[in-house]
């Protein structure tokens, strides 16, 4: 099975990248923000319905930047392959949420919440000359990392 995930790149006028620390399933990791591709749903659709979902902002997407180009398993579902596609988006309001500077940072309420939903995240922005590969998890994601690096 492929499982189709859609990410944005968010850069602020402070020129600091947003990324999400999550904690699914005993496992952390750093990502770009996104998530899955609904059935019936278009691409730029599911980006802006994920950024409405996790962060409370409304987002216009942007240029796409990046299609997996490459085989990769799913880290979660045995046998499964991940299509990851990533667009440059742009913040029509402000972030609402709390971002934090330590990475995952979770608050009280979410760790307690963990059991039953097997998965909390936090946000945080990471100055753009300080941002490597190495402060994101996936490999697909590390990819990426490394073209919005080259084009800064």
């Amino acid at each position: 099975m492929i499982t189709v995930r859609v990410y944005g790149i968010l850069i602020n006028d402070q020129k600091q990248i947003l990324v999400s620390d999550e904690l699914i399933r005993g496992a952390y990791i750093t990502k770009f923000c996104g998530g899955g591709l609904e059935e019936g749903e278009g691409t730029r659709a599911c980006l802006k319905r994920e950024f409405m979902e996790e962060l409370n902002l409304e987002v216009e997407v942007q240029e796409h930047f990046y299609t997996t180009d490459f085989y990769q398993p799913s880290a979660f579902r045995v046998g499964d392959q991940i299509l990851s596609i990533y667009y440059k988006v742009k913040a029509n309001t402000s972030l609402l949420v709390n971002s934090n500077k330590i990475p995952f940072q979770f608050s009280v309420e979410q760790i307690l919440e963990y059991d039953k939903t097997m998965q909390i995240e936090s946000y945080r922005w990471i100055d753009l000359q300080n941002f490597t590969a190495q402060d994101m998890t996936l490999p697909i994601d590390k990819i990426v990392a490394n073209m919005v690096i080259s084009t800064k």
